[in-house]
């Protein structure tokens, strides 16, 4: 059996491995299209702010590795991919067969139409290489502004300001984080960059960069203007499914996936970044970029890749985020919705805030600021689907009763 793995990252890696155990004669490939070894993405904040190397970034620590596992590395990338024939076509021409294909090959950033958004002081902070340019551009003291504070943004600003710049931050929507908090907790987020010295400005776009000889212009879209010496583009990233055009595989934002991570093809599955699965609890069709997800997907798409059985029960939500020390999580379907009914704590003072989302007996999601210890406690009450019982009327009245909740009933029904 000859396994091709498109992506080195934490899905492609984690797949690798778990093929190798479940089928210890498979030919497996990995191909990344960048030189350094299988790294992760959510490292380079840690390498920027240098607590980390690069290598320190590596997946896999020891050089040998995937040699003594018998997988193969190639470093490649891939234009297109033939269904029928099982073929994979390399952009320098080169053609690979394959009996079965995970797609792990993740995401880019986005490039948003703005005039100037090319010129070469803008950064993407995506890759080792693009960190190695962030690192020679951003000093203490330097004049940076950042486009974007969503997920991706938080955990780039955190990063930044480890480098002592003077740091501006513009975000599109109202708040920060909008996708993953609401008004309340996206508020306290802001409050607290500020205090730590970062310029934020929300509701705001970036309208056209200028060059200023070596430095930028910068002008927002209410007409202020920002002469900086490096951009930053956090503004978000778009899966990597271009080459699929005209392979059958079907893709709608990311590639639509079943619960055993198969594509709309037989013999083809996607994981990661890349794949758009069934939302937990919900029903709906997400692209949940979060690396334990991807690495879950990973898993049951190779066993399934292997011959065993192995399902997905749903793409579970679920963000943490450390924002310049501020620890921030969202849950499931922290929105909410007509029907549902909520309870809040919230401490200003202390940053600290818990929004409780409930749909009938059940607690379908959350947003938390500052309250660590009860993560577990969530994340267990909402995937579980615990039916709380009189413990709803308990929390609703105080909502930091979770873990005498989760052990009375969680676990009761566990």
């Amino acid at each position: 059996m000859r396994h091709l793995i498109i992506g080195n990252g934490p899905a492609g890696v984690v797949a690798a491995e778990t093929l190798r155990r479940a089928d210890p004669q498979a030919e497996i490939t990995l191909i990344g299209d960048e030189a350094e070894p299988p790294y992760s993405r959510m490292a380079i904040p840690y390498l920027l702010s240098g607590k980390i190397g690069e290598p320190g970034t590596y997946l896999r620590k020891d050089a040998a590795h995937f040699e003594g596992l018998r997988i193969g590395l190639l470093c490649a990338r891939v234009a297109a991919l033939d269904s029928t024939r099982r073929t994979a076509t390399l952009a320098d021409g080169s053609v690979l067969a394959w009996d079965r294909v995970l797609i792990a090959s993740g995401a880019h950033p986005v490039q948003p139409p703005i005039p100037g958004i090319d010129l070469p002081q803008v950064l993407s902070c995506w890759t080792l290489a693009d960190a190695r340019r962030i690192a020679a551009a951003v000093a203490p003291g330097s004049r940076v502004l950042q486009m974007g504070a969503g997920f991706i943004g938080c955990i780039i600003l955190e990063s930044l300001a480890a480098r002592g710049p003077q740091l501006t931050v513009v975000e599109m929507g109202e708040r920060m984080v909008p996708r993953m908090l609401d008004e309340v907790a996206g508020g306290m987020i802001r409050r607290w960059c500020e205090e730590k010295g970062v310029q934020v400005r929300t509701g705001r776009r970036v309208q056209a960069i200028d060059p200023l000889g070596k430095t930028l212009l910068v002008r927002l879209d209410d007409g202020e203007t920002l002469e900086v010496d490096a951009l930053i583009n956090a503004t978000g990233v778009k899966p990597n499914v271009d080459f699929l055009a005209g392979s059958g595989v079907a893709v709608d934002n990311g590639i639509l996936v079943d619960d055993s991570m198969q594509t709309s093809v037989a013999g083809i599955y996607a994981a990661g970044d890349v794949a758009e699965a069934v939302e937990f609890g919900t029903g709906r069709r997400v692209v949940n970029a979060i690396q334990p997800d991807a690495v879950e997907q990973a898993r049951v798409a190779a066993l399934n890749m292997a011959g065993q059985q192995a399902a997905l029960p749903g793409t579970f939500v679920f963000n943490v985020l450390d924002t310049m020390g501020l620890i921030s999580a969202s849950f499931g379907q922290w929105h909410g919705g007509p029907a549902c009914e909520t309870a809040q704590l919230l401490d200003d003072a202390d940053y600290r805030y818990l929004r409780l989302v409930f749909d009938g007996e059940r607690l379908i999601g959350a947003n938390t600021i500052g309250h660590t210890e009860h993560i577990g406690v969530l994340r267990g009450l909402i995937q579980g689907r615990v039916r709380l019982g009189e413990w709803k009327a308990r929390l609703l009245a105080n909502p930091l009763l979770l873990s005498e909740a989760y052990l009375a009933r969680g676990l009761a029904a566990a």
